[in-house]
């Protein structure tokens, strides 16, 4: 078990400047390590920083005047003590393989927050890519961990990255067909911004290409924020795991449920609605209707904040000037099954059937999408594709 340390000590680290690995990001509030004692012990001496709300005078002011009025803010509790990732994994994850390749994945990712947080954001020396996109450095790096993992891994017997959409055997002896975008936000990791991770994982007797999303065996998603935290696809849920103390993963969420309805919105791809009557129409109406607006550009954040919000919306229709960009085996997919093991729906944006369904043909096949609460991503269905 993860088990509650002072803040104390917290403090003093931060003062003397240790970071540069993610276990300098554990949650805020009391540190996190991880104890030998079986039973949870909270341990903190911090003095009440704060004086009594009642004993303060506030100036009366309009209501809605403070953020509150338009921000939604976790629940999440502080609990005295989280299961560690292998005491999940163990009870929540039968099969012994995908057990273990989750492990290999998340240990990856690891190694990418600790290279995100120590390399400077510049151009590539080299551009490799085969869509003509421009190559951070840091793209690069967290490409050659992923590969790293998986040509060295017993597990995977062929994998592909959304920087070289090729499939590669990395092990005739291997099970699983593993596919990942290394660092899904090129564009906002300069800004300093939450960029992320996404993997899919097909087991060898279906692959990726000639499956569905609804094929896979699980999905990852890391974010990589002030703190690293991932989303994994459980036999009964989603599971959100953070990094803490010692680079060790613990359960910050269980079963994660994204609710049916939801009041923000996060809408991509916004110059189709220059072209797509429906698109425009509903983006007024979440205006219109005061939904609160989330939307960083950056897939991972943007869909992420559904399980930890417990609610929203992604859209990102096509249009003739405003094509397909999402990559279905890179980033939809993966998604899709997380959204919808939460109790989410998600749509095509074509047949306004689920993105799980979509066959996948080639290695960078593209689609529209629309994702998160269920009576959003109806209104989606109804209002862009009149379905």
């Amino acid at each position: 078990r993860v088990v509650l340390a002072s803040m104390f000590s917290r403090k003093i680290l931060l003062a003397l400047g240790v970071a540069g690995s993610a276990s300098a990001f554990a949650p805020a509030g009391p540190a996190l390590r991880v104890g030998a004692s079986k039973a949870p012990v909270l341990k903190s001496s911090a003095p009440a920083r704060r004086p009594v709300a009642a004993s303060l005078k506030m100036a009366e002011t309009a209501e809605g005047f403070g953020a509150s009025h338009t921000s939604f803010y976790t629940s999440a509790k502080a609990k005295d003590s989280y299961a560690t990732l292998d005491e999940i994994l163990d009870s929540k994850m039968a099969d012994k393989g995908v057990r273990g390749i989750t492990k290999e994945t998340l240990a990856a990712c690891v190694k990418i927050t600790e290279a995100l947080r120590v390399n400077l954001v510049t151009v590539a020396d080299a551009q490799n890519s085969v869509f003509g996109d421009v190559q951070l450095g840091v793209d690069v790096l967290a490409d050659d961990i992923m590969w790293d993992m998986a040509k060295t891994s017993k597990l995977v017997r062929e994998a592909s990255s959304e920087e070289e959409p090729v499939m590669v055997e990395t092990s005739k002896d291997g099970r699983f067909t593993i596919c990942w975008d290394p660092l899904d936000g090129s564009s906002i990791v300069d800004n300093n911004w939450a960029v992320g991770t996404i993997v899919g994982i097909w087991d060898k007797t279906t692959g990726m290409l000639g499956a569905t999303g609804r094929d896979q065996v699980t999905s990852i998603v890391v974010l990589y924020g002030p703190r690293t935290t991932a989303l994994v696809v459980c036999d009964d849920g989603v599971y959100e795991f953070t990094c803490g103390a010692g680079n060790k993963w613990f359960a910050s969420r269980e079963r994660i449920q994204i609710k049916q309805d939801s009041k923000i919105f996060s809408p991509a791809n916004l110059r189709a609605c220059q072209e797509d009557k429906g698109y425009d129409e509903l983006v007024k109406y979440w205006m219109e209707s005061k939904y609160t607006l989330r939307y960083s550009g950056g897939l991972v954040p943007d869909v992420y904040q559904f399980f930890t919000k417990e609610m929203g919306v992604f859209a990102n229709p096509t249009s003739k000037e405003s094509p397909a960009k999402l990559r279905v085996a890179f980033e939809v997919a993966p998604f899709a099954l997380l959204v919808e093991k939460a109790g989410g729906k998600t749509s095509d944006g074509v047949t306004g059937g689920s993105c799980l369904d979509i066959k996948i043909t080639a290695v960078d096949q593209r689609t529209a999408a629309c994702l998160g609460s269920a009576g959003e991503v109806d209104r989606f269905n109804t209002m862009v594709l009149k379905k």
